[in-house]
């Protein structure tokens, strides 16, 4: 049987590896910046020399893994499989803004053992197994302000994808969501606003259209935490059974009683 806490030591030790290649190229002068799909995808030559580290050091330790990344796509086979974002806020790091994150999440035959984000730009490295979740040493609990006009809600909405779909309703909940909450942020990084509700640093998080390479470490981190993570699709609440892929998620600390992002969950989650 795979050992737990082997793969842990391996996710921190590879996400640390691929801070330590970032931070070389981090407000660095004549960075080159490529493009994906379109002029809101960007994509860096760190991004890729990242993802390269972390697979390596997968293959040498445990060979015979299945690896899920974001620039490297789909490869290998067996029940142990890494989900890697090896620079999750690529444009915040591509312009100098320390608000990105290294993520290597695991899982055993579907379901997510082991999860670390690592914010190399800030020293904050995220991690959870079946210890709990921890910033560094110290145990995280998810707790904040379960009351609309206290809380602190972080979500990129809507992004241009969003108003693909449904622009006048996307607008209107954005002016429903800043006039509803106390404040309303967006970081640019969906591991960095799931480990700060994970910590208690936000009461919540949302976003429509994630890949499983962005969520599955952080989300798992939030759960351990204490915190509370759904899906949406279709206007229905999700199973949590692998909901690490399902595009649409919120995150909550416990006892949020906030039915304004549940309501633009379920409206949302109709898309195409």
């Amino acid at each position: 049987m795979t050992n737990v806490r082997e793969i842990t030591e391996l996710a921190i030790e590879a996400a640390r590896g691929a801070g330590e290649i970032a931070m070389e190229g981090f407000r660095q002068a004549g960075l080159r910046i490529d493009l994906k799909q379109d002029f809101h995808d960007q994509v860096t030559e760190f991004d890729r020399r990242c993802e390269e580290h972390i697979r390596g050091l997968i293959e040498e330790r445990f060979p015979g893994s299945a690896i899920v990344g974001e620039e490297g796509g789909v490869s290998g086979e067996g029940s142990l499989t890494w989900y890697i974002d090896p620079i999750d806020g690529t444009a915040n790091f591509a312009r100098g803004m320390a608000l990105w994150a290294v993520c290597i999440g695991a899982a055993i035959d579907g379901e997510m053992v082991a999860g670390v984000v690592y914010d190399p730009a800030n020293e904050q490295m995220f991690w959870a197994d079946d210890r709990g979740a921890f910033l560094g040493d110290e145990p995280l609990v998810s707790r904040g302000f379960a009351e609309p006009q206290r809380a602190t809600v972080i979500a990129n909405f809507p992004l241009p994808r969003d108003l693909v779909h449904f622009p006048d309703l996307a607008l209107q909940q954005f002016a429903e969501l800043s006039e509803g909450y106390a404040h309303y942020r967006a970081l640019g990084s969906s591991a960095i606003s799931l480990c700060w509700v994970a910590a208690g640093w936000a009461d919540a998080t949302f976003t429509f259209g994630a890949n499983s390479w962005d969520v599955a470490a952080a989300a798992f981190i939030v759960r351990r935490a204490g915190g509370v993570y759904v899906t949406y699709a279709g206007g229905e609440l999700q199973p949590e059974e692998r909901d690490f892929e399902n595009p649409h998620y919120m995150a909550l600390v416990p006892e949020a009683r906030f039915e304004l992002l549940h309501r633009i969950m379920r409206e949302q989650s109709t898309r195409p």
